[in-house]
């Protein structure tokens, strides 16, 4: 019976010894790389079971790279992160969930080998999940973006001071969201068009009674609803392009907030020269 190789990608000599003496008592094949180009290296060239790497590396490239490096060609392959920051533990693997799990220094080989037994054992523990991109998220949890927004606002006095239904108040919401994955699917550097559905959303709540600070809180809470969307899909979401995502949704937001006032104030103007 094969035994299975561990990719070890550690820059500090003592630790990549110890690792590699340790994990090799307990039965495993240990590959060990000094650093990340060296771990690329090997990636590309070889097959692994496990990898086990720092995250802090010495070069540009560190830790994160080699994961997402190892997912890309080995998908299968069980991946571990060691950190000697315990803080960032939680947020690591909330955020990224490239790495299987993050492992804090100092930890014990006894603990790493049954971690590891336990990543082998349960193939769809490691398993690569589907990533989507931000758009597709949007698209899907529409109604879910709505209902937080709705809540936020309800406990918003100045707003709910205005009676409306629930049409009235949220009917914009869906052709505002459909504006921006739209924005979202276009190449990274599309301008922000003019937005027809923003602009009449303006129009309609200087009829409604909204002054300007209204308008301007209405749209910071739907950002809010956004960002908190994403959050409660972390696990999927395709952070290869999240950041340039996240640009985009705050500028389209802004765009659609000025097409909105421009419709707002074309509404004052035409009862003042009425």
């Amino acid at each position: 019976m094969m035994k299975p190789r561990i990719l070890l990608a550690e820059d500090n000599d003592d630790m990549r010894a110890v690792f590699q003496e340790g994990l090799e008592g307990r039965g495993y094949e240990v590959v060990t790389a000094a650093s990340a180009i060296e771990a690329l290296r090997l990636i590309s060239g070889e097959q692994f079971d496990v990898l086990l790497s720092e995250l802090h590396m010495p070069e540009a490239c560190d830790g994160f790279a080699i994961i997402n490096a190892m997912r890309r060609t080995q998908p299968n392959v069980a991946t571990l992160l060691l950190s000697s920051y315990p803080i960032l533990q939680a947020a690591m693997t909330a955020l990224l969930l490239q790495a299987d799990q993050v492992l804090v220094k100092p930890i014990g080989i006894a603990e790493i080998s049954e971690i590891i037994r336990n990543k082998l054992a349960d193939p769809s523990a490691h398993m690569p999940m589907n990533k989507e991109p931000v758009a597709a998220i949007l698209e899907r949890d529409l109604d879910a973006t709505i209902q937080h927004w709705t809540s936020r606002v309800d406990r918003t006095e100045e707003l709910t001071s205005i009676s409306l239904t629930y049409q009235e108040r949220t009917g914009h919401l869906p052709l505002l969201l459909g504006d921006l994955v739209h924005r979202l699917r276009l190449a990274p550097d599309a301008k922000a068009s003019i937005s027809r559905a923003a602009r009449e959303h303006g129009i309609l709540r200087r009829k409604q009674g909204y002054t300007v600070p209204m308008v301007v809180e209405e749209s910071r809470i739907l950002q809010v609803s956004i960002f908190n969307t994403l959050q409660n899909n972390l696990g999927s979401v395709d952070f290869s392009t999240v950041l340039l995502d996240v640009m985009t949704i705050a500028d389209e937001v802004d765009s659609q907030l000025k097409q909105a006032m421009l419709g707002f104030m074309e509404t004052m103007v035409s009862k003042a020269t009425g």
